[in-house]
This record gives C-alpha cells, sequence and structure tokens, in this order.
C-alpha cells in the first residue's frame, strides 16, 4: 500500500505505528495509515486481515508518580 520512499513498515511490524496517516478522523476517534492499519485513539488497533490490537497505552504519569 505504501508508495512513497522510503518504504513504511508493514502493517505485521513490531513499529507498524510509525507508517504516514493517509486519513484521519480525529471527531470519530481514528486514523488510517499507509500500511492498512487503523490506528485508535485509545492506542487500540484493526490490522489489514481484521486482527484487533487492545489498547496499549501506559499507566497514565500521575499513576507512577504515586
Amino acid at each position: 500500500m505504501c508508495q512513497h520512499q522510503p518504504h513504511c513498515p508493514s502493517a505485521d511490524a513490531s513499529d507498524r505505528e510509525a507508517a504516514r496517516s493517509v486519513a484521519s478522523f480525529c471527531e470519530q476517534g481514528w486514523t488510517l495509515l499507509c500500511n492498512g492499519v487503523i490506528v485508535f485513539e485509545d492506542t487500540g488497533e484493526i490490522l489489514p486481515d481484521g486482527t484487533m490490537i487492545e489498547p496499549h497505552r501506559g499507566p497514565a504519569v500521575h499513576a507512577l508518580a504515586a
């Protein structure tokens, strides 16, 4: 799917979220990346094959200070 140089990471790569944004729908909370991955603002993802990745953001900064 990626047509630019250098090519973005593939959808199955561990750094897949580093791909360029193709379309962003902030009001709906998701972004389509050029590798076909849909990333949600809660850090969940849907891969092109339909696999869902659970949200994976770390703990809140204030929780780490406690």
